[in-house]
């Protein structure tokens, strides 16, 4: 595959005001995620499958809103490619992670996705790590296992769950760094829809082989894979591709711990769970450390 050739204009970015704000919703759209997971009555492959394909259509419209005025179309370059592959692995792992374990465990787990963005950044991009992105990152690993401790359970039955929602954070780590390099020339509504593209296609392959069916039964179904399609992964992963072109990407990833917070704060106001001390102390330490990590 012959590279495609650079836009005559620049990806549009926004301002690092925009970037930011468009960060703190991408991170609320995917923290209700696992909800609609559990309501969507078809298995893991199937409903990250229907995640992908149902948010084509906004994405489409979104980058036809974007393209006008732009004299460049950037295609299928390898970053958006390997964006696609890594977030057709973090789907898969993610959705096997949220039915063989707790929704807590993996939640926590897949924040973990910072750790190796950082660690990428160091070994093979050869970034300069600062002590106050370290310091942030301790923090907002404390304060998510203080967010989910309460129902964090080490539990033999659960194991390989928890190994998926590991594995989860590995993909959605590298996923990051991807995008970041796709919005060297792609606008983020281009590069979005063209990688959600690549995960849709392996997700239908992957769901063809292993779920027994793969159409919802029932209207719960649908409106559980809609809600995914639309809100979870056109506005929550749209919008993380927003702020990726402005914001530098270690910072980026540990605002996604703001997914735990929302998770715990959803849970609260639809479910009725109770929010403890220590919750309420976790998600403190959370704001925190993404405060002391911030882009200086």
């Amino acid at each position: 595959m012959t590279p495609s050739p650079i836009p005559d204009t620049p990806a549009p970015r926004a301002s690092k005001a925009g970037a930011f704000i468009a960060l703190l919703a991408g991170a609320l759209a995917l923290g209700i995620s696992p909800v609609f997971v559990r309501l969507a009555d078809v298995g893991p492959f199937a409903s990250a499958f229907w995640r992908a394909l149902l948010a084509l259509p906004v994405l489409y419209l979104w980058m036809r809103i974007e393209d006008r005025g732009r004299t460049g179309r950037p295609g299928f370059t390898l970053p958006v490619l390997l964006a696609g592959l890594f977030f057709a692995g973090d789907l898969f792992f993610w959705h096997l992670s949220i039915l063989n374990t707790t929704i807590a465990n993996s939640t926590f787990l897949a924040t973990t996705a910072p750790v190796w963005v950082i660690l990428v950044a160091w070994l093979w991009f050869k970034d300069r790590i600062s002590v106050s992105t370290l310091a942030g990152l301790a923090l907002c690993i404390a304060g998510g296992g203080a967010l989910v401790g309460d129902s964090l359970q080490i539990d033999r039955s659960r194991l390989i769950g928890d190994a998926y929602g590991a594995a989860t954070g590995v993909f959605f780590g590298l996923y990051f760094h991807a995008i970041r390099a796709g919005r060297v020339t792609h606008g983020a509504a281009r590069l979005t829809l063209q990688s959600t593209t690549v995960t849709a296609l392996v997700l239908f392959a992957v769901a063809l082989m292993l779920e027994p069916r793969i159409l919802p039964q029932t209207a719960q179904g649908w409106l559980a894979v809609l809600a995914l399609g639309m809100l979870t992964h056109a506005a929550g992963q749209g919008l993380l591709s927003v702020a990726l072109g402005t914001l530098p990407t270690v910072f980026s990833s540990l605002v996604i711990f703001l997914e735990a917070v929302i998770a715990a704060i959803f849970a609260w106001i639809v479910l009725g769970e109770a929010i403890s001390l220590v919750q309420v102390a976790g998600g403190a330490a959370i704001m925190l450390g993404i405060w002391v990590a911030r882009p200086r």
